[in-house]
């Protein structure tokens, strides 16, 4: 274990979680920095990646037109806190406006409508093209919403994840083990990335429109956070579960060539909000980014 590692353990043990972490420069042979970078995780909304990259697919083989209008019923919903989620009434929209909400908000129920519209099935496939081999998806989030009402012992979702947040009595949950449920690992959601800024995971134009919408993301309180507010730009895909706080994405700093960077953390305490824990997402990409910008990327 060389400094650097020790280092980003360390921050990681300061903030009170454990946590993955792979990092490399796109575009070339380069160094790379990882902490566990081949463990599994459990992936939470980060499955929204390479769901989008099917929809993309979809839409490139012709089997989907982005354009096409749909109504989201109140009755279709998935709960959660943005978009569609917490709409009362029909919405109507086009598949790519869906799946904007889904990436850029992290929105649960325009990402199960997506799911839905191209097939787990096609999920699989993006995987096993892009030698994903180490990645599952199981299914959307109501499928993880199902799965923790029956763990919790619980009456509906809201109550669910009333109980996954209680550091009372922390429920044993399908939801928090890679081996139970969707998982990858954080050199998996790199490669992935680099797929889509190379090009390789769909056609050009909609790899594009993948980068546009990764990099339009609302939350700034992690990946984000731990980069200047000028001179980089950042693009990424959450993923929350409870003591579950994760990011993926790309840091591009002017001039320089992009970095991919995954970080998946689990909190020793279960609270919704834990600031610290969010921040730290933030501090270890900035340490791994950091040691591979000085070899002039």
């Amino acid at each position: 274990m060389n400094e650097l590692e020790r280092e980003i353990r360390r921050t990681f043990a300061d903030a009170g979680v454990h946590g993955r972490l792979h990092a490399v420069p796109l575009g070339g042979p380069s160094r790379e920095v990882g902490v566990d970078p081949d463990e599994p995780v459990v992936m939470a909304s980060v499955y929204k990646v390479p769901l989008l990259v099917a929809f993309c697919r979809a839409v490139d083989a012709g089997g989907l037109d982005p354009r096409e209008r749909v109504t989201v019923d109140p009755a279709e919903r998935t709960a959660g806190p943005s978009g569609l989620s917490v709409m009362r009434d029909p919405v109507t929209l086009s598949w790519r406006d869906l799946a904007s909400s889904m990436i850029t908000v992290s929105d649960n129920t325009a990402a199960d409508v997506v799911l839905r519209r191209v097939g787990l099935a096609a999920v699989h496939e993006v995987l096993q093209d892009l030698d994903l081999a180490h990645t599952r998806v199981q299914g959307g989030t109501a499928d993880v919403h199902r799965t923790l009402v029956a763990d919790t012992a619980t009456a509906d979702t809201a109550a669910a994840f009333r109980a996954l947040t209680s550091n009372d009595a922390a429920p044993s949950v399908r939801a928090y083990d890679p081996a139970l449920d969707s998982a990858t690992t954080a050199r998996d959601m790199t490669r992935l990335l680099a797929a889509i800024w190379g090009d390789r995971a769909a056609s050009p134009r909609r790899c594009a429109f993948a980068r546009d919408l990764l990099g339009a993301q609302v939350w700034s309180h992690r990946l984000r956070s731990g980069f200047p507010p000028v001179g980089v730009r950042v693009a990424g895909k959450t993923g929350t579960l409870g003591a579950v706080r994760n990011e993926v994405g790309v840091v591009e700093f002017d001039g320089e060539r992009p970095v991919a960077v995954a970080v998946f953390t689990r909190a020793a305490r279960a609270e919704a909000v834990l600031p610290r824990a969010d921040a730290v997402i933030g501090q270890a990409a900035r340490l791994a980014v950091t040691d591979l910008r000085s070899g002039r990327l």
